[in-house]
């Protein structure tokens, strides 16, 4: 579904002393200006963002998500004043784009803060929609695009703060390195299931089963109905369900975040059918970062397909 969250991220980056006392033996200290040491305030469109940008600025960055409550269903959001204050004082914006979150948009330009580096990640992506279709705009599931991502954040963190450069891409390195372990276990996926075929209850991991080799054979109707909050049509629903009944299909990846009582419908139908439920979310579940959530993902996935 599409939805309008905001992030707030704020970016502190700290300042580096230096010692009074040079020696001739000691490597020459690298001292700030007032200017590089001033907090970088960034605002981002959900936690998912948020952390990346954490894990790119490291100890340089504080964030602040204003979508960070794994309970919150994004797609009923609404801005707040808070949020309103937070993109006012922010130096860069990082958004997911696609249509997802185009409140940041419209907010931006309402309080006029012109200065502000927008970072859209859809763009970012070079995604576009398919000819018969329309863009999957849940990107943050795409590995690939996540890391290019990873060095948009680093390059706009290098343009407000030049002086660790070097920190930002060491940082981003690291980060994509954890992101193409995460692409080879999709691969072993695909090697080992087969193209298993799954149902899912609308768009938000399409990516992930994409690029694990895996066939969706669910109705798009039923999940087009589902992300936009439309109720299912009859004939539909009793489509979407034979696939359970039928034993069709090897898992329900079943969005945790959106679910109502067609959604439930198909849950029931999976587990009273033997098959595996594959929870997935939006937002980070509390206590897990990027990295550890997506390879939570990726052991539940992988658990319900490969026996």
């Amino acid at each position: 579904m599409r939805f309008a969250p905001l992030c707030a991220l704020v970016l502190l980056t700290a300042g580096c002393g230096a010692s009074s006392s040079p020696s001739a033996q000691a490597a020459p200290t690298v001292i700030e200006t007032s200017a590089a040491s001033t907090p970088v305030a960034v605002v981002a469109s959900t936690n998912v963002y948020g952390d990346i940008v954490e894990q790119v600025g490291g100890d340089k960055v504080a964030v602040t998500s204003i979508i960070s409550d794994p309970a919150q269903d994004p797609h009923s959001y609404e801005a707040s004043t808070q949020t309103q204050l937070a993109l006012s004082k922010a130096q860069v914006v990082i958004e997911n784009g696609g249509g997802y979150d185009d409140f940041v948009d419209t907010m931006i330009k309402s309080i006029g803060n012109s200065s502000v580096e927008v970072i859209n990640a859809v763009t970012v992506s070079g995604k576009t929609a398919p000819p018969d279709g329309e863009l999957n705009e849940h990107i943050w599931y795409d590995f690939p695009s996540v890391a290019k991502i990873a060095d948009q954040v680093s390059a706009a963190l290098t343009k407000a703060v030049p002086s660790s450069a070097a920190t930002f891409t060491a940082n981003a390195d690291a980060f994509k390195q954890k992101l193409q372990s995460l692409e080879d276990r999709e691969a072993k996926i695909a090697a080992d299931a087969g193209g298993a075929a799954v149902a899912i209850t609308e768009p938000v991991p399409l990516y992930l089963l994409d690029a694990a080799g895996l066939k969706n054979l669910t109705p798009e109707e039923f999940s087009e109905a589902i992300e936009e909050g439309d109720d299912v049509a009859p004939q539909v629903l009793r489509e979407t369900l034979a696939l359970f009944t039928g034993k069709k299909v090897s898992a329900l990846v079943y969005n945790e975040q959106t679910s109502g009582p067609q959604t439930e419908q198909l849950k029931q139908a999976a587990s009273d059918n033997g098959i595996s439920v594959v929870p997935v979310t939006e937002t980070l579940p509390e206590g897990k970062d990027y990295i550890s959530w997506m390879t939570a993902n990726i052991d539940a996935l992988e658990s319900a397909l490969v026996k």
